[in-house]
């Protein structure tokens, strides 16, 4: 979806800027950058949670963690803002804690700990 963004935006782009509208071209562009950012860090940073039996791994921008189960401490966190409430996986791992929400992991933060409270049983 962040691509399509990307290209309807680069399209308002280069319609504005030769329609005459520098202001129009300048505003569209900023959104290409912002949504075109947004989809190249969707797409290399994926899948950003994996598990196994030796423990958790995080990918982010600058490359892959592994945690191993020893380590680390999964909890959910729930806050509530603007009347709705959202969940959170928080991975805890010595001076480490990241933070995973429902676009980070494609999935509902609350399977997602099910699932990896069964591979640290298993």
């Amino acid at each position: 979806m962040a691509w399509l963004i990307t290209a309807l935006a680069s399209v308002g782009t280069i319609t504005t800027a030769v329609g005459g509208d520098p202001r129009g071209a300048i505003l569209f562009g900023l959104v290409t950058l912002v949504a075109g950012a947004f989809a190249l860090h969707s797409t290399l940073v994926r899948p950003r949670l994996s598990a196994d039996s030796r423990g958790i791994r995080a990918k982010t921008l600058t490359g892959s963690v592994l945690l191993p189960w020893g380590i680390t401490r999964v909890r959910l966190r729930t806050t509530r803002r603007l009347g709705r409430d959202g969940v959170t996986l928080e991975i805890e791992a010595e001076d480490r804690l990241l933070v995973f929400g429902r676009m980070d992991l494609g999935e509902d933060p609350r399977d997602v700990l099910d699932v990896l409270s069964a591979l640290r049983a298993g």
